[in-house]
């Protein structure tokens, strides 16, 4: 079966639906997702959005952004996401997305790597609130279909262009999905580690199936361990405690209840120091201390981590709660410019998946939402000046489907050529 669509999207996360939403109502947009629409990384984000401050906080942020990716971050890139942010957190705003407000306006909160407040949220959930108020939109939104439980198994090319994607549907049928562009928002690669707060599903493919056409990769051995997940020796994914509940006082200490390093430093360098006091320690974690948050603090701005806390047997306003690190976000990616834009034709990559260089090599907290969301826009809007120039044509010969029959095969393949290519950049970089 072959569908035809003007764009597809392979992805519902934040980076995905705001593309989507940014597409004219006469432009018809097929978004697909591996489970259902609303198991996407962006849902888990807990901490915040950045939001540029005015001018005067420009030199600042864009200095915090910079020093936390160790100033191997693209510098315009950096610019285009500290000048948009703005204006697309009021297009949240205008969506539906709600975020806490103080007396003069929106309360800000600070992160580790955050030389001021810069960050909005809403409790400790922030990434649901808008990736769920985004979803809702796109539902009601006629020009916008989406499909869950429906694989990317390949696109359709002739090594040139891309022509839409080879998928298996919900039956277990391939289908042939032919678009005028392609746009990869499959997240990013978590699933494949044993440690990740990503869920379990994300694995990558994305980033194989470029390594498979040629298409450029950058720094896929970037990958970012966050210092705080809750630990526990239950299996599946880490549960995530936000750099806000650091930002606003809580403090790391080692076996002996005695703090060690500074909270609010890059992730990187939080990191190294708790692996290196779990060491000393002889401990497969270390305790974080939430005793300088007032109790009503931890109840209204975290009460997502406090019942996760409670569950797991842990009363964060009474006792001590044991951390580890684990994987949690990918630096690397596809290639792309600032539009979005691989380096095959008609093919686009928003959100995690790509690689434009805000980062550099380590991400800055809460820099994530807000650059998948930026650089989507700047994807819809490219791709929209470039519709009306594209014509279709027969694309069934680009595509020989008897590759695909064995998918869960298929599947394995494309997490051995990522871990592969992960292990060839960093033994290149040594």
């Amino acid at each position: 079966m072959t569908k035809k669509t003007d764009v597809i999207i392979v992805g519902t996360g934040a980076a995905g639906l705001f593309c989507a939403l940014h597409f004219p109502e006469n432009v018809q947009v097929f978004m697909i997702t591996k489970e259902e629409a609303d198991k996407s990384d962006s849902f888990l984000a807990q901490g915040g959005i950045c939001m540029l401050r005015g001018e005067e906080d420009y030199a600042a942020y864009f200095e915090d952004t910079m020093r936390a990716g160790h100033y191997e971050n693209n510098k315009e890139s950096v610019d285009v996401m500290l000048r948009s942010s703005e204006q697309v957190i009021r297009e949240l705003v205008d969506f539906g997305v709600s975020f806490e407000m103080g007396q003069s306006g929106f309360a800000y909160t600070r992160e580790g790597g955050h030389s001021q407040p810069r960050i909005l949220f809403h409790e400790d959930c922030t990434g649901k609130e808008i990736t769920s108020t985004l979803l809702e939109c796109a539902k009601n939104r006629k020009n916008i279909k989406i499909a869950e439980h429906t694989t990317m198994l390949d696109i359709i090319t002739d090594e040139e262009a891309c022509y839409g994607v080879v998928v298996q549907n919900p039956h277990g049928e391939l289908e042939l999905i032919q678009a005028k562009f392609t746009v990869f928002a499959c997240g990013g690669l978590g699933g494949l580690y044993r440690h990740s707060t990503n869920f379990r599903h994300i694995t990558g493919d994305a980033l194989a199936i470029a390594k498979r056409h040629d298409i450029l990769l950058e720094h896929i051995d970037y990958i970012q361990i966050h210092p705080t997940t809750l630990y526990s020796e239950k299996q599946g994914r880490r549960f995530l405690i936000s750099e806000s509940v650091r930002g606003e006082g809580a403090i790391l200490l080692n076996k002996d209840g005695k703090r060690f390093c500074n909270e609010l430093l890059p992730r990187d360098v939080v990191t190294a120091e708790i692996r290196k006091q779990m060491a000393a320690d002889g401990m497969p974690y270390v305790w974080l201390s939430m005793e300088h948050i007032p109790k009503a603090e931890i109840e209204n701005h975290f009460p997502n981590i406090l019942q996760q806390c409670l569950e797991e047997g842990y009363d964060p306003t009474k006792e001590y709660v044991p951390v580890v690190p684990a994987q949690h976000y990918f630096m690397g990616g596809i290639k792309v410019d600032i539009f979005s834009k691989t380096s095959m034709e008609r093919l686009y990559a928003v959100g995690e998946t790509s690689c434009n260089g805000v980062h550099g090599k380590n991400r800055l907290a809460s820099n994530s939402l807000l650059e998948s969301i930026v650089f989507a826009k700047r994807a819809a809007a490219d791709i929209t000046g470039r519709l009306p120039e594209i014509e279709w044509q027969e694309v069934d010969h680009l595509a020989d489907c008897s590759l695909y029959q064995d998918v869960d095969a298929l599947m394995e393949e494309y997490k051995k050529i990522v871990l592969d290519e992960i292990e060839r950049e960093r033994q290149s970089h040594e």
